[in-house]
């Protein structure tokens, strides 16, 4: 009952303060455009900069998503990542119950995944579609573990529709690998390696085919990676929402210690630690994977037989609460964006024509989706890793990002932003418009 309560709880903040982030509109605009063509466009057909040959894996995320925004809007994506949140959270208790704990010791661990993946339940973003099917390969890799059976081989049908959906099913795929390795390899090994092959060949299974090899080596190998710049972002102690993810993170897996794991589970916790090192967004898998685990150590001191006791229901609530607060505190502050009001998209439409337009995010993706064509957008590895370092460089503002101004006749930026000093300083360009802190320069 506990339990249930406290996702409830978590689902009206993330109901309040659900916010659509650029990384999903993209899809919207190249959804849209299958939809309206009927077919799989070579390349990214809203932009300027050379994508073609790009390889389009995600196509069922960006038709799914086309066809939400195309029912509901902004608000459409939003109660969608509302219920993606609740059934990912009440898979998570469902994950700790099965392993033993409490409602009392559940409760508490959901409100520590929410408070440290609260960027990835808010914001709406591609992510979403990972959440669910990571959750489900938790549930089903740990009942493997303790009854293995045949119902191993759903891991495969469930690979080929997440593959078809987000780039994080190469984590799962990880995951699952080191559980068939140091859990069920020994007992099983052709079944094992049968099913470690076959699902492999599962990530094959998109529009892409084999290019999906390519794609994937383009999202590890492109500029923003090698920077760990934008969603790449290495954590950062001083970022609220990071340290919310670090503070989560340390609780769980200090209460993960308290119970017996096997080792493919603490392998595979090394791993994600690893991953969520290089970038804060893998945060997200490590918490879930660490959710179940933590809740049984919650129940029961590994030491000792008798229960550990939770101070009580008020006692649980009173930390639900405080928890969500401190999540509410660094999103308060404004750390994300909402999709850019529709009067300033039409104010640059306007003033834009068929001309092409080079903008940062999110309003570059807000244009694409209103049939604006753009420069360079999300995803940046369909691009030439030249394009994308003057992309990137325009967004931080530095002299080399002139090369994407001298593509284009056409800048949006905003007010006080870096992009806007390097307009500035760049001197042949005129205000054209003006509206909510974005101003509109073309070129004398």
């Amino acid at each position: 009952m506990l339990t249930g309560g406290t996702v409830a709880a978590v689902a009206v903040f993330v109901g309040l303060g659900t916010l659509v982030g650029a990384d999903c509109l993209w899809l919207v605009a190249l959804g849209d455009h299958i939809l309206r063509e009927g077919s799989v466009p070579d390349g990214i057909p809203f932009a300027a900069a050379a994508s073609a040959g790009w390889p389009n894996v995600l196509v069922l995320s960006e038709v799914l998503l086309a066809l939400i925004h195309r029912l509901g809007g902004a608000p459409g994506l939003a109660v969608t990542q509302v219920v993606v949140d609740v059934l990912t959270l009440t898979l998570v208790a469902l994950g700790a119950r099965r392993l033993g704990a409490t409602d009392r010791a559940t409760a508490p661990v959901v409100v520590l995944v929410a408070a440290g993946a609260i960027t990835s339940l808010v914001v709406v973003r591609v992510q979403l579609f990972s959440l669910v099917p990571f959750a489900l390969l938790a549930l089903l890799l740990r009942e493997e573990h303790r009854r293995p059976s045949r119902r191993i081989w759903l891991l495969v049908p469930l690979v080929v529709l997440w593959s078809n959906l987000h780039g994080a099913v190469l984590l799962g795929v990880v995951v699952a690998g080191t559980y068939l390795v140091f859990s069920r390899l020994r007992s099983r090994p052709l079944e094992s390696s049968a099913v470690g092959l076959v699902t492999l060949v599962a990530l094959l299974a998109t529009p892409a085919g084999p290019r999906t090899i390519q794609y994937y080596l383009g999202v590890m190998d492109n500029e923003a990676a090698a920077r760990g710049s934008e969603l790449w972002a290495r954590p950062d102690l001083t970022r609220p929402f990071d340290l919310l993810l670090a503070l989560a993170a340390v609780a769980l897996i200090v209460l993960m210690a308290r119970s017996r794991r096997p080792l493919w589970e603490w392998v595979a916790m090394i791993g994600l630690a690893v991953g969520t090192v290089t970038a804060a967004r893998h945060g997200v898998w490590l918490l879930m994977l660490a959710a179940a685990p933590a809740a049984r150590g919650l129940t029961r001191d590994p030491g000792r037989p008798e229960v550990v006791r939770w101070p009580g229901p008020r006692w649980s609530v009173a930390a639900a609460v405080v928890l969500v607060a401190l999540a509410a505190v660094p999103w308060s502050r404004g750390a994300h964006t909402a999709p850019v009001d529709d009067a300033v998209v039409k104010l640059v439409a306007g003033t834009a024509g068929q001309r092409v337009v080079l903008a940062p995010e999110p309003m570059v993706e807000s244009l694409a989706v209103a049939g604006v064509r753009v420069w360079l957008s999300d995803p940046v590895d369909a691009f030439g890793r030249s394009d994308q370092a003057a992309y990137l460089d325009f967004l931080e503002g530095s002299a080399a990002g002139r090369r994407a101004l001298d593509a284009v006749e056409v800048v949006v930026v905003e007010d006080g932003s870096p992009p806007e000093g390097l307009v500035d300083t760049s001197g042949g360009w005129t205000l054209g418009g003006e509206l909510e802190g974005w101003r509109v320069y073309t070129r004398r």
